[in-house]
């Protein structure tokens, strides 16, 4: 079963009275275990496909499926649990919580799923901020860390939950060189180790020279389909 299955997807947008396409028939499967970027310029659509794909907005006509689920026809409420419970989002921007440290951070989804005791939660919590390489930084707050650092905070919060999908938008836009080189190594690590599919939006090359396939977008269209 694939893990995302997009068939004659299109996004427009209402401007005034006009409609402003985003994406223009979009066909594109990602199987499970991939690692595989969405590359092209600001406006291309790339982000706009990803945000579709992790249900943060909805299609304006296609068919999107995400781990045999037909996410197009879910209510936003089926559509919040199916990111609660699959999909983790790692944001260029970090998107922590400034006034939590670095667990407080993590345990987020764990919370919201309602699933772990207070003990459970805070033993996976230290377990995967150790797997990114965090150990005895769970109590500092995002302002006492390095980019990277806040970075690998993010990835962690997006892996307790053990999700099959990672969305990735310009994961590395705020990292210099040596920091975005050791994040691609950590989450290519995690992708042959724990199997999870990992979807990113990029114009960095560093990016699409980790990638094992690369999906060119230009005007809202797939261009180009490279597979490493």
């Amino acid at each position: 079963m694939s893990m995302i299955e997009a068939k004659d997807l299109v996004k427009n947008y209402s401007h005034g009275q006009m409609e402003v396409p985003a994406l223009r028939s979009i066909d594109l499967t990602i199987e499970a275990g991939e690692f595989t970027a969405l590359a092209g310029p600001s406006g291309s659509g790339k982000t706009t496909l990803l945000n579709l794909i992790g249900c943060l907005d909805r299609i304006s006509k296609g068919r999107l499926t995400l781990d045999g689920v037909d996410a197009a026809r879910l209510s936003a409420v089926d559509q919040a649990l199916l990111r609660r419970e699959k999909i983790g989002f790692i944001f260029q921007s970090y998107n922590l919580v400034p006034v939590l440290t670095a667990a407080e951070n993590v345990e987020i989804p764990l919370v919201l799923l309602k699933k772990y005791s207070e003990a459970e939660i805070k033993e996976r919590v230290y377990q995967v901020l150790a797997e990114v390489g965090l150990q005895g930084m769970e109590k500092r707050q995002p302002m006492d860390l390095s980019g990277g650092q806040q970075q690998r905070v993010a990835i962690a919060r997006a892996l307790v939950k053990e999700p099959k999908l990672i969305l990735a938008d310009e994961p590395t836009a705020n990292l210099d060189s040596t920091n975005a080189e050791a994040i691609l190594e950590l989450m290519k690590k995690l992708n042959q180790e724990k199997r999870v599919t990992f979807l990113f939006s990029t114009h960095d090359s560093l990016v699409m020279k980790y990638a094992r396939r690369l999906v060119h977008l230009r005007d809202g269209q797939i261009t180009e389909d490279e597979r490493r």
